[in-house]
């Protein structure tokens, strides 16, 4: 039946056609990834029409607004880029949600550059097609974040590798170290990524041609000089990035084998929906993968020893060290087995099974926009999240109002629970740097020369006892309580209620009678 078709098409397959035969002469890709970025971030617009941003891209954001070579959590790539994307477009929640997805896309894009030198016509397609339906390039994406950014370094560090070791290149070993580098900035997962990259050469037949070729020390030492500002920074900073990694060690035995049982099972069911399509086009032809295997040639036999060692690496890594393992860590590096499956076959696939995948995957985008990302957005209006995204707005205007009434200033710190803290940081028109709780009180001079704010919600008992320490340390302030409620197109829904924490900067002496009144108040509740 699929070769009739291909002989015969249908008049509703004619237009997927024609666009197949525009892969070769360069448009029909990047009008894949466009259509995908514009759709799904049509998705987040409605799905999240309520809602704030994802804790995790404000993090990225509100850092992003001091310039550093490191972060206190993690290296400095995702707070760049939302930095320099807020540098030319508009701050607000539309504007970062395409931010996610043209990073998602650029994945993408890198992706085919990859499959392009094993490949041609609709396979390459084929293999972008299979990665939509994944959830790493949609829902992984939108929480843009230290891993999500790897969505797009991981496959152009990949890229620069191959070429590298393939042409020996003084420029693509270049391109290599720059890119490997630039992964590593983005998350130090990436040594799994640069560490493979050195297993597969050493593995290679080609092995002997490669390490005695200037390629490998060109992209050694321009990586390292890449990455000496942010090595510069751990140096003098106390290295808590380290710090904040290590955290995540010291598990057992059994805790070490739950998550890697965890890890490989979360890929497997990632990749699930990818895997069955794949063997109803591939159908009795699965049966030719040992010959293909043996036949493979040497780029991908190359890729095949990089992909082994992403997960071979932290596996082990996990298991010697007790380290945590969450699946989404390598959701990154599934694009390694769409390339290898699709380009690895040695029989040509039919154009019918490619327009059909392709109408599933506009099929799925379609109905995600038109019925799960109303019922999504209505749901969470009604519902919550954990972290309360869907009242962050509410809450930073709220706090600065009463911030400039109580100090008649611009609220320059802020601090508390952190997803309230960068969310105050990003949608207040003041937008407040981030303080870091252990910092507040007495320990900076110039935090209680400014003042400083801090936001809990009124039921995370963590931040409220923090809340009530710090409160303790300092004089000249006050507490306050507020709710905030969600809404939706008009519609109320959930409330919560927020306390706030103000230190009153030095030097004010007038303070409003409503704030003053708090004042009073609350220095008797704490004596």
């Amino acid at each position: 039946m699929a070769e009739r078709s291909d002989r015969a098409p249908a008049r509703w397959r004619r237009p997927f056609l024609r666009w197949l035969d525009g892969v070769e002469a360069g448009w029909a890709v990047p009008l894949l990834v466009g259509s995908f970025v514009a759709v799904w971030t049509l998705y987040l617009a409605i799905a999240y029409a309520g809602g704030g941003l994802h804790p995790d891209t404000l993090e990225a954001w509100t850092l992003g607004q001091h310039f550093a070579w490191g972060y206190h959590k993690h290296p400095p790539l995702s707070g760049w880029i939302a930095a320099g994307w807020t540098a030319v477009f508009p701050l607000s929640d539309r504007s970062l949600q395409l931010m996610a997805m043209v990073n998602a896309g650029l994945a993408l894009i890198f992706v085919d550059l990859i499959s392009r030198q094993f490949v041609t016509g609709h396979k390459r397609i084929l293999v972008l097609l299979l990665l939509m339906l994944t959830p790493a390039y949609q829902f992984h994406a939108q929480r843009f974040n230290a891993n999500s950014v790897l969505l797009a370094t991981w496959p152009l560090a990949t890229w620069c590798f191959l070429r590298a070791f393939e042409t020996r290149a003084p420029l693509w070993a270049a391109a290599a170290g720059c890119t490997t580098a630039l992964a590593m900035v983005g998350k130090y997962y990436s040594i799994f990524l640069v560490t493979s990259f050195a297993l597969a050469a050493l593995a290679h037949p080609a092995r002997r041609a490669y390490f005695t070729s200037a390629s490998p020390w060109i992209s050694v030492v321009i990586g390292l000089a890449a990455l000496s500002p942010h090595i510069y920074w751990l140096a003098t900073t106390g290295a808590p990035t380290f710090t904040y990694a290590l955290a995540h060690a010291g598990g057992n035995a059994a805790t070490s084998f739950r998550e890697v049982r965890y890890f490989l099972l979360g890929l497997v069911a990632a990749m699930s929906v990818s895997a069955v399509l794949w063997v109803l086009v591939a159908g009795t032809r699965l049966k030719q993968f040992p010959a293909d295997f043996a036949a493979m040639s040497p780029g991908l036999r190359l890729l095949f020893y990089v992909t082994i060692g992403t997960i071979v690496l932290p596996v082990t890594t996990s298991l010697v060290m007790g380290t945590d393992l969450p699946s989404l860590w390598a959701l990154q590096g599934l694009f390694l087995f769409a390339v290898l499956v699709v380009c690895g076959t040695s029989y040509p696939i039919e154009r019918f099974y490619t327009v059909n995948l392709t109408v599933t995957v506009a099929g799925v985008a379609l109905a995600a926009v038109s019925i799960a990302a109303p019922i999504h957005a209505v749901w969470r209006n009604d519902h919550g999240y954990e972290e309360g995204r869907n009242l962050y707005a509410q809450a930073a205007s709220e706090v600065t109002r009463q911030w400039r009434e109580f100090t008649g200033e611009p609220m320059t710190t802020v601090s508390g629970d952190e997803a309230l803290a960068f969310a105050t940081a990003f949608y207040s028109p003041d937008h407040p740097r981030f303080g870091h709780e252990d910092v507040l009180g007495l320990a900076r001079k110039t935090l209680l020369d400014r003042g400083w704010a801090a936001l809990c919600f009124r039921d995370q008992e963590p931040c409220i006892r923090w809340m009530e320490l710090a409160s303790s340390r300092t004089g000249h302030f006050v507490r306050r309580e507020f709710t905030v409620q969600a809404t939706l197109w008009g519609r109320p829904g959930l409330s919560r209620e927020v306390v706030v924490l103000m230190v009153r900067p030095r030097g004010i002496r007038m303070i409003p009678k409503s704030a003053a009144d708090d004042f009073s108040a609350s220095r008797r509740a704490t004596e």
